[in-house]
């Protein structure tokens, strides 16, 4: 912690902590196997503000067809908070680490994560899908994902952009119409 300069009518803090330690951002954080809402559910308790993408998937069984709710990106949990708030995270069982670069976590970009959770909470039909690092890039022109770029695949005769979150190597398609997307590369 920074000394304080003393004065009458005046405390100014000397040395507080970086900007980049108190500003709120997007981080990923690595959980253990299949306990994505397990952590969740804990970051929901200690008021961490978090997001855990999910899709559907119906599952069909000895007996009968199950859908189930299950994490978009495997492993991965989203949170928003300051670094300087980062114990309040990883001392929740079952999460490994905030995903980063040399040991210091990484921030996402926010547009990222609200261009997701616009989709999803839009109903848009989203999936896993392999990561690519290759392929045509496109930019969506209309929708609630207006703006957000990824690749362009195709699947059965479906157009489907794949967006990628380059941190943590996972991609999710989502199903549009080929005159909404427009070329980028």
């Amino acid at each position: 912690m920074g000394t304080m300069i003393s004065h009458p009518s005046l405390s100014v803090a000397k040395n507080p902590l970086p900007t980049s330690q108190v500003e709120r951002s997007w981080y990923a954080v690595y959980t253990c196997a299949n306990h994505e809402k397990r952590v969740a559910g804990e970051l929901l308790l200690r008021g961490v503000g978090h997001f855990l993408p999910l899709y559907r998937s119906v599952r069909k069984w000895k007996d009968r067809r199950v859908t189930l709710d299950l994490p978009l990106f495997p492993g991965y949990v989203f949170v928003q908070l300051a670094l300087c708030d980062k114990l309040r995270v990883l001392q929740v069982p079952s999460v490994v680490h905030l995903v980063g670069f040399g040991g210091q976590p990484h921030p996402l970009p926010a547009e990222e994560i609200e261009a997701l959770r616009a989709g999803i909470s839009n109903g848009l039909r989203i999936e896993p899908h392999p990561y690519l690092t290759v392929g045509c890039r496109v930019r969506l022109k209309q929708g609630p994902l207006q703006g957000v770029e990824g690749v362009l695949v195709r699947r059965k005769n479906i157009h489907r952009v794949v967006l990628s979150i380059s941190l943590i190597s996972s991609s999710a398609s989502v199903e549009v119409d080929s005159t909404d997307v427009e070329r980028i590369c």
